[in-house]
């Protein structure tokens, strides 16, 4: 993880900062010429969807479960047919801020070592340089509020809708 976070810290440019979801969310998109990160997203089609399963997760013991859908690895690749290498990672990051809030709401003390003004809250693998749809069922978390795992944001009806046609 610490020559992860050298190679990221490296690359690290303000400018090249994307716009996410909310004023305190941001993307940076890196070329993935330093991990293996392999692409997690796979069309449904005729072929595979015998194989797609749902289940209700959550990230941690105080976020509310949701229901989530996903191909078992080991039903959709092979040791010839493996998922390919991501040409790109999507670094979504949060303000400090918003860390801040999100953990004091779910009880978490606050990290005074961490003085960076961006943490990164997700890593996507992928084969674009640009964000993709946001999972429906992450919108939907995100707006129950940051006491149950969200952000707090209301949903964006168009940018649901996009996500539910792109998932």
């Amino acid at each position: 993880m610490e020559s992860f976070t050298e190679v990221v810290n490296q690359r690290y440019d303000e400018s090249n900062l994307k716009e996410g979801y909310a004023p305190f969310c941001k993307h940076i998109f890196l070329l993935n010429d330093f991990t293996d990160a392999r692409v997690n997203v796979l069309p449904i089609t005729p072929e595979n969807e015998h194989c797609l399963r749902t289940k209700y997760e959550a990230r941690n013991e105080k976020e509310l479960p949701v229901l989530a859908r996903h191909f078992p690895q080991e039903l959709v690749t092979s040791a010839d047919k493996p998922l390919p290498v991501a040409k790109y990672l999507d670094l979504i990051l949060y303000s400090r801020e918003q860390i801040n809030k999100e953990n004091a709401a779910m009880n978490k003390g606050k990290d005074t070592s961490l003085t960076a003004p961006w943490g990164i809250i997700s890593i996507k693998a992928q084969d674009v340089d640009y964000e993709l749809p946001m999972n429906p069922i992450t919108i939907l978390r995100n707006a129950l509020g940051k006491e149950e795992g969200g952000s707090g944001i209301p949903i964006d009806r168009e940018a649901y809708m996009a996500a539910y046609n792109y998932w």
